[in-house]
């Protein structure tokens, strides 16, 4: 099967995923800057949250670039992947609407944990019958630490969430610097 309908589908969802996001910041009452001030955690959840989906969109795509074939495995991957992100905007507005309470930030920790391991198998389907991207993925150092990271933050966001959401702010900061195995293909 040809990867064109894969990517088409899985950046029309991430499209949609992201505008769900954005649907979700309400317009303050008032047109002084104090209106604002009790908005900041549910801002600085969907900055954080566009930033996650937004690597995933970039690493999703050099990923299904370098691959030449899909197998009906890796749609079910990909499938999966899709699955996780689309509750990225459920637990974005739950976490921020609780100013970063423990259990929604705990829950916002596991879904970007779920989200690496769909990220994983729908890596590993594709590398199956890709030379090219398993060569690329080579080890995949920086997605094992993240999803080890991810259950270190989900742990610590239960006893000091605030740490936790540096965890997951830490994280985001890894893959900022931009993955250069697949440019090299």
């Amino acid at each position: 099967m040809g990867k064109g309908r894969l990517e088409a589908f899985s950046d029309g969802v991430i499209a949609i995923i992201i505008t769900i996001m954005v649907l979700e910041l309400k317009v303050p009452h008032g047109a002084e800057w104090a209106t604002l001030l009790p908005l900041w955690p549910v801002f600085l959840s969907y900055v954080l949250s566009f930033i996650y989906v937004g690597i995933y969109w970039n690493n999703h795509h050099h990923l299904v670039h370098t691959a030449t074939q899909v197998t009906g495995g890796a749609l079910w991957g990909n499938l999966h992947l899709l699955f996780w992100l689309s509750l990225v905007p459920f637990v974005t507005g739950w976490m921020g609407e609780n100013h970063f309470a423990a259990v929604p930030l705990a829950c916002y920790g596991l879904v970007l944990f779920m989200c690496s391991v769909a990220y994983f198998i729908l890596a590993t389907c594709l590398a199956a019958n890709n030379e090219a991207l398993k060569i690329a993925l080579g080890k995949d150092r920086k997605g094992k630490l993240s999803t080890l990271l991810y259950a270190v933050g989900i742990g610590v966001s239960l006893v000091t969430p605030m740490a936790g959401f540096a965890v997951y702010i830490f994280v985001a900061m890894i893959w900022f610097v931009p993955d250069r195995r697949f440019e090299r293909r």
